[in-house]
């Protein structure tokens, strides 16, 4: 048996309990009258109407009202009858069915008069008891009709929550993507540049390839580092991640300039900046190099870049980089997605700058703008 079956059982074993004693009271306080046998009857009938009242509460409660004005016995059924169409169909609907009952209970009142009781009371009474039916099931039904909402405001939060966090999670991913193609890209393009010379120079001195060999074993066991930091970054918890190196800025520069030569990549740097730059933009303004230098190492190895730093708070921090074009038919001594120019305009954009790049007069430029809050 289902839950709902159950509790429907249930309801009914009470309701048919509740109103069968109530009903019996009142027909064993009228026994030996006159209309004994219609009340019994009337008592039957009420009971069945009490019980319908659960499917069809206002046509129940009608019916049991209906019988009320024929006998006493069927009042607690016409009351119940009242207060379920409160507490389940909108206030006029049970204003209309209080009405009929305090109605028909007028008629009992005049036909069947209580000579424990005044009409005049007996209708004050009526009237009380019935407008407390009304507002009590009114009441009953609001704070139903509450308790749904809320528990719908509560799954509708609880959705949202999860969406909120389905996009955290999300942006987390590209977050950890931007960043471990930031620092791989440039490390491993140091491994592919001194690779490739222990590829096409063979006929090099073995100290000159045992050099070699160990620039690129340092460089995968530097990459894998970095790899590390990148993930331990992204995943530890906020105290813990105080511990963790730094994030590179501008001042780590010079370290890419000197590794970029180790290469054979000549770069001359021109740094005309006035202040401290605060550190989000400064690893942007970082990062904004090693991909302009990372660049340069893959598609126009060995030739010179240029690097022009420049601005001061209240301006635009600008970063301009150019490197000639390498000659037709030159192969790129690593291959990429090609989506890093790409991310580190999303990169840019988020903080509120601009970047361009593109071939002009022979070179390749890459220039970006920052705007550069007054401390």
């Amino acid at each position: 048996m289902s839950a709902f079956r159950l509790r429907f059982s249930l309801a009914v074993a009470v309701v048919l309990l509740a109103m069968g004693a109530l009903t019996g009271v009142t027909l064993w306080s009228l026994e030996g009258g006159p209309t004994w046998g219609m009340d019994v009857a009337i008592a039957v009938a009420s009971l069945a109407a009490a019980v319908a009242q659960l499917w069809w509460p206002v046509h129940g409660a009608l019916a049991a009202t209906v019988l009320a004005t024929l006998s006493p016995v069927a009042t607690p059924a016409a009351t119940m009858g009242a207060l379920q169409v409160a507490q389940r169909r909108r206030f006029p609907v049970a204003a209309g069915v209080a009405a009929a009952g305090m109605a028909a209970h007028l008629i009992q009142g005049w036909w069947r008069p209580n000579s424990g009781i005044s009409l005049s009371w007996w209708l004050l009474l009526i009237c009380a008891s019935y407008g407390a039916l009304l507002g009590w099931g009114a009441w009953a039904r609001s704070r139903r009709a509450l308790l749904i909402s809320l528990h719908e405001r509560a799954q509708r939060a609880e959705a949202e929550q999860g969406r909120r966090v389905a996009e955290a999670r999300a942006a987390e991913r590209r977050l950890l993507a931007r960043e471990m193609h930031d620092v791989l890209a440039h490390r491993l393009s140091l491994v592919a540049t001194h690779a490739g010379a222990l590829e096409y120079r063979p006929d090099s001195s073995p100290e000159q390839l045992a050099r070699a060999a160990g620039v690129v074993r340092a460089g995968v066991h530097q990459a894998l580092e970095e790899l590390r930091s990148v993930i331990s970054l992204l995943h530890e918890q906020d105290d813990e991640r105080d511990e963790l190196e730094p994030p590179p800025g501008l001042a780590d520069v010079p370290t890419l300039i000197e590794e970029a030569q180790g290469a054979g990549q000549p770069v001359r740097l021109r740094d005309k900046l006035t202040g401290a730059l605060p550190p989000p933009m400064d690893k942007t303004a970082y990062r904004v190099v090693q991909e302009a230098l990372t660049n340069a190492r893959k598609h126009a190895p060995g030739l010179p870049v240029e690097i022009h730093l420049r601005g001061e708070p209240g301006d635009d921090l600008r970063i301009e980089i150019s490197n000639p074009l390498p000659p037709a038919g030159t192969t790129p001594t690593a291959t990429g997605s090609g989506l890093g120019l790409v991310g580190l305009t999303e990169r840019v954009r988020l903080d509120g700058g601009q970047l361009d790049h593109g071939k002009k007069d022979g070179e390749f430029h890459l220039t970006a703008r920052l705007p550069w809050p007054t401390p």
